[in-house]
């Protein structure tokens, strides 16, 4: 799957985020290494501690319907934005050093950026 449509699936999916907190909406769209695609939207809430973002929301559902390997991540947002730390974490723990990511923007007429989990999280905790 390229990069354009694994955007195109992430873009799919903010438009479904609810955020009326910050009206930043962010979706994310995970590429498992059975083929599949999986997506997720960021989901605000009153108390900001129990927001989730676009990119752990992607992981749940993907490991909730069994899939815990990764190919790639596309992530779109109102600007190109990478993820937070918490969702770095995560990916960390199901995806190598070398799994592409793909930022973007919700406007299809900006260009994307790409980069590596491992570029920009080189030092995961471990257990």
């Amino acid at each position: 799957m390229s990069p354009e449509d694994l955007l195109a699936a992430a873009r799919d999916a903010a438009a479904r985020a609810y955020a009326p907190y910050s009206h930043f909406t962010v979706g994310a769209a995970l590429l498992g290494e059975d083929g599949k695609v999986y997506t997720g939207c960021n989901v605000e809430n009153a108390s900001y501690g129990l927001t989730v973002c676009a990119e752990r929301n992607a992981v749940f559902r993907a490991v909730g319907a069994g899939c815990r390997a990764f190919r790639a991540l596309a992530l779109v947002a109102p600007r190109c934005v990478t993820p937070c730390g918490a969702c770095r974490q995560v990916l960390a723990e199901f995806c190598p050093p070398e799994m592409p990511i793909h930022m973007g923007s919700l406007e299809l007429s900006q260009p994307f950026r790409s980069t590596t989990l491992g570029a920009l999280f080189p030092n995961p905790f471990e257990a």
